[in-house]
């Protein structure tokens, strides 16, 4: 049983962190990013499995991961609320070509950002091209052109 608390332990703290830490950190990986997420997987991995190193303590965590996602993943089709504390929800960065710099800051999003998904899904080279920029749940950015007419 101590497994099981200590996977849904693990499991709820790994996605409080990850929500908290923004949705930018799961769009793109940095070499940063790519050391840290190691590093946290082998903490993740000794506070996991403890001194218990046996087959059926790791099939008891295994079982008990999945099945939390699987779980949270049924609440959060149910519950919009729960879906949108877990998820997020699109977020407008820039309005009209104008960067909405609050917003901006407070993704940790900066314009250079916004202007490298403009050229890379639309050639865009300026941000008064821009009609919208959407920082998405996933972390992505979209961008929605202005008309050219």
């Amino acid at each position: 049983m101590d497994a099981v608390a200590r996977g849904l332990f693990i499991y709820l703290f790994l996605l409080a962190v990850i929500r908290l830490s923004g949705r930018r950190t799961l769009a793109e990986t940095t070499a940063f990013d790519f050391i840290l997420l190691l590093i946290v997987a082998e903490t993740t991995q000794q506070a996991l499995l403890g001194n218990d190193f046996s087959v059926t303590n790791c099939a008891l965590l295994i079982l008990t991961l999945v099945g939390m996602d699987i779980l949270l993943s049924f609440l959060k089709n149910r519950s919009p609320r729960l879906e949108r504390l877990i998820d997020g929800l699109p977020l407008i960065i820039v309005e009209q070509g104008r960067p909405l710099h609050d917003r901006l800051r407070k993704s940790r999003v900066d314009e250079d950002d916004v202007l490298a998904a403009a050229r890379k899904h639309h050639g865009l080279e300026r941000m008064d091209q821009i009609k919208y920029a959407v920082l998405e749940a996933n972390g992505g950015i979209s961008i929605i052109p202005k008309d050219d007419k």
